[in-house]
C-alpha cells in the first residue's frame, strides 16, 4: 500500500512486524511476544497519528490513489446497478457516472465523479473533473428519478471542475449554475456524500441537497489548498498553511453548520478498510433516505432551501 510521508514511522513497524511473522513461519522459531509487544506500539502509534491529523494531513488522505471512488462504492453497497449514459446534447462524460439502483430494497438514483486507478483510467475520466456535459448528464438523471419519485444519492470526489478551453465554450459556468438552480427543486430527496475530494464548484454542481455528509477524512472547499496558496501567497508550497485557514475538514464544516454529519471512518482512512467504510457508510445513507422520505414534498422542499439560506449566517436578525 502507498503511504503518505506523514505514515512512514506506521509503514516501517508494520513492515516490521510483517517480516518477523513471514521469520516466525519460515524458521519455526517462536516470537510471539516480540510480535505482540511490535502489535501494542503500532496500535499506539497509530492512534497518536491519525487523532491528530492537521488538514493538510487529511486532504492528503483525500488524495489516496487506494481510496475507494464511486464505482467501489456503488459495487459494495448497492445491487441492480443500471448505468446511465450521456447528456442527450454532446457526449457521455465519463468523469460523472450515474443510474439506477437498489439500496436494501429501496430503488434509488445513484451519481457521482468517477476517478481513475491508473493513467490510462483517468485520462479517460479526466481526473474526476467533469466537462458541462457530465453536470447535464447529471441533471438529466435527477429530473428522472424525479419523474418516477426515487430518492437520489449523490458521491462527491472532484478537485473541480475541469478549466479547459472546450469545457468554457461549451459553457462550463452556465451548467454548474443551471444545476444548482434546479436542484433546488427537485421534488425528491437529495443526499450528498463527499467521500474525498469536494472541490470548489466542480463539487457544487451536483452538490445541492436535503442532507449533506462528509467521510472524516475527505475535504470539502471553495477552493483547493494549492490555489488558495497561489493567489494569496504567490507559491503552492504554502498549501499547508491555505487548508488550516480555510477550515474545509469534515469536523470544521460541522461546526459552520455547512454539512449534517461527518461519517467515521477506519483508523488510517477508507483506504484501508473498504469494507468497513461501505459498512458505515451504508448505515449512513440507509438511516437519512428513511428520514428523508418521512417528510411531505412541500415540507422537503421548504427545509431545503431553509438549510442554504441559513449557510453563513452568524448573528440572528
Amino acid at each position: 500500500m502507498n503511504g503518505l510521508d506523514f505514515e512512514k514511522p506506521i509503514l516501517e513497524l508494520e513492515n516490521k512486524i510483517r517480516e518477523l511473522k513471514d521469520f516466525t513461519s519460515d524458521k519455526k522459531i517462536n516470537l510471539s511476544s516480540e510480535i505482540k509487544r511490535l502489535e501494542e506500539k503500532l496500535h499506539h502509534l497509530k492512534v497518536e497519528i491519525y487523532t491528530n491529523l492537521t488538514a493538510w494531513q487529511k486532504v492528503q488522505i483525500a488524495r489516496h490513489p487506494s481510496r475507494p471512488y464511486t464505482m467501489d462504492y456503488i459495487q459494495m453497497l448497492m445491487n441492480d446497478f443500471i448505468e446511465l449514459h450521456g447528456d442527450r446534447s454532446f457526449a457521455d462524460d465519463k468523469a460523472i457516472v450515474g443510474g439506477f439502483a437498489t439500496l436494501q430494497q429501496q430503488r434509488i438514483m445513484v451519481i457521482g465523479h468517477q476517478k481513475g486507478r491508473d493513467t490510462k483510467e483517468n485520462l479517460m475520466r479526466n481526473f474526476g473533473c467533469a466537462h458541462p456535459e457530465g453536470y447535464r448528464k447529471a441533471l438529466r438523471l435527477m429530473k428522472l428519478a424525479e419523474k418516477f419519485g426515487l430518492p437520489i444519492v449523490i458521491f462527491i470526489d472532484t478537485p473541480g471542475a475541469y478549466p479547459g478551453v472546450g469545457a468554457e465554450e461549451r459553457g462550463q459556468a452556465q451548467s454548474i449554475a443551471l444545476n444548482l438552480r434546479e436542484m433546488a427543486g427537485i421534488a425528491v430527496p437529495i443526499l450528498v456524500v463527499v467521500i474525498g475530494e469536494g472541490g470548489s464548484g466542480g463539487a457544487l454542481g451536483i452538490g445541492v441537497a436535503d442532507r449533506i455528509c462528509v467521510l472524516e477524512n475527505a475535504y470539502y472547499s471553495v477552493i483547493s489548498p494549492e490555489g488558495c496558496a497561489a493567489i494569496l501567497w504567490k507559491t503552492g508550497s504554502k498549501a499547508p498553511e491555505a487548508a488550516e485557514v480555510l477550515k474545509l475538514t469534515a469536523n470544521d464544516l460541522l461546526r459552520l453548520g455547512i454539512i449534517d454529519e461527518v461519517i467515521p471512518e477506519p483508523m488510517g482512512g477508507a483506504h484501508r478498510n473498504p469494507e468497513g467504510m461501505a459498512s458505515t457508510l451504508k448505515a449512513a445513507i440507509i438511516k437519512h433516505i428513511k428520514e428523508l422520505l418521512a417528510l411531505s414534498i412541500s415540507e422537503l422542499l421548504k427545509t431545503r432551501y431553509k438549510k442554504y439560506r441559513n449557510i453563513g449566517r452568524f448573528l440572528n436578525d
